[in-house]
């Protein structure tokens, strides 16, 4: 843990503050090496555990490899049946003494996961941030990850949505579109290149897929086109997951149909015009060909129009995001 590391303790304290009677941890850093500052210790013991957390300081080189061998031997030894047993990567995701690559960490570990020990990864820093990294560890350690970058953002991952951060309701969750050539003459899927599944893996329970925390949703935006006069079924959706404690499988779908469509764009719902323009604001900042008539400034007034309309604090920093980028395109243009 190097840059942002004042951040990293606050996030700490917050999550510390958050912790109920019962509750027990341990903090492992790792630089060239890999070593416990905290054994497993219980939250009755606070000032101990704020103590080991205001005394971390930069390790120089990151083995992360080393530090996630030993963090997931740490939590083995208190891991129960039946309760949220997690290691919280906190990093810049830069990992350059040891196991350098996602697949060679996930090796040394992945019997770990299998014994019921979930990985949450929380990204700090900017510069040689390594974010794909820091997604595909958690990706493979069946857990979560985020991006905390001001300390609102730390408080929304380790005090609102806590429960979500820590506790998986749902464990390798897809979901399939099957769209009626008769009705749909093209589709794409908005975003999700690095999670996407071949159609045969969706019913094959040994792929790896996503999991969801306890108050969280997850969102699949498709944009399609239809053939003149279309008329009737759309699509049928499917879902399936596993049961985190039962390992049972369930599968659900549901059709849709043209009759579900709305006539404009604006008689959507608020929450479907956020998505949409979150959707739109990431195409046109990645520069995507499908967004080459898309401006910031249509986003900025579809944010302004729904805002009354939307109870979500994130429309508030995404209505943040948007001006930024328009002042930054200003500047560039000057």
């Amino acid at each position: 843990m190097r840059t942002g590391l004042g951040l990293v303790k606050r996030s700490l304290t917050l999550l510390v503050d958050q912790l109920r009677p019962g509750d027990k941890v341990g903090i492992v850093v790792y630089g060239t090496e890999a070593r416990t500052i905290l054994p497993l210790t219980g939250i009755e013991a606070r000032g101990e555990i704020l103590h080991a957390i205001n005394a971390l300081e930069p390790e120089g080189a990151t083995n992360a490899e080393a530090g996630l061998r030993l963090g997931y031997t740490l939590a083995l030894r208190s891991a129960k049946f039946g309760s949220i047993n997690r290691v919280i990567l906190c990093s810049d995701g830069v990992a350059n003494v040891g196991e350098t690559g996602s697949d060679a960490i996930l090796k040394k570990i992945r019997a770990h996961v299998e014994e019921g020990i979930t990985l949450t990864t929380i990204g700090f820093g900017m510069g040689n941030y390594n974010d794909i990294l820091m997604e595909r560890l958690a990706n493979d350690g069946n857990g979560s990850y985020a991006y905390v970058d001001n300390l609102n953002e730390a408080r929304r991952i380790f005090v609102e949505n806590l429960t979500g951060t820590l506790q998986i309701i749902a464990k390798d969750a897809k979901v399939q579109v099957d769209f009626n050539p008769q009705t749909v003459s093209r589709f794409r899927l908005i975003g999700y290149e690095n999670r996407r599944l071949d159609h045969e893996d969706f019913r094959d329970d040994d792929v790896d897929a996503g999991e969801i925390g306890s108050g969280h949703s997850v969102t699949a935006l498709y944009e399609i086109k239809l053939h003149e006069g279309a008329d009737g079924k759309l699509a049928t959706v499917f879902l399936r997951h596993q049961n985190p404690d039962t390992s049972r499988v369930t599968e659900i779908n549901k059709d849709f149909f043209t009759s579900d469509l709305k006539s404009t764009f604006e008689a959507a719902s608020a929450e479907f015009q956020f998505v949409a323009a979150i959707a739109e604001f990431a195409e046109i900042l990645r520069g995507s060909y499908w967004a080459q008539e898309g401006n910031l400034e249509d986003v900025q007034q579809t944010i302004a129009e729904i805002q009354p309309h939307i109870n979500n604090k994130q429309i508030d920093e995404l209505t943040m995001l948007v001006n930024r980028a328009m002042d930054l395109k200003t500047y560039q243009v000057q």
